[in-house]
């Protein structure tokens, strides 16, 4: 319940600053960009935080299984290790997706 609850409030924040970093930029009013500019900082930083925190969620969790499935048949450990790498990998480029993103909404800063 506590992680349902957690995980909806992240999902809110996120959702009210999606606002804020769509906004269009009113010239008459420094404020409106002010607020767009700082709405950009913090979902840039919330973004790449949760994403390197799901990033080694994943990687943890693929490892142990991979670790387990070596320990209980260490003659598999050739099988196990290479799809282990590439899923990896793949997680570890999601996490670069999310920085390019990030880096993306600092040049708009």
């Amino acid at each position: 319940m506590k992680k349902a609850l957690v995980g909806f409030a992240v999902f809110a924040i996120n959702m009210m600053l999606v606002g804020l970093a769509m906004a269009e930029d009113v010239a008459s009013s420094g404020s409106a960009s002010s607020n767009m500019k700082l709405g950009l900082a913090i979902g840039a930083g919330i973004g790449i935080g949760l994403a390197a925190f799901g990033g080694a969620l994943g990687q943890g969790k693929a490892a142990a299984a991979a670790l387990e499935g070596i320990a209980r048949n260490p003659e598999a450990s050739a099988k196990i290790l290479t799809p282990m790498i590439i899923a990896l990998a793949l997680i570890e480029s999601l996490v670069i997706y999310a920085l390019v993103v990030a880096f993306l909404l600092q040049g708009k800063i």
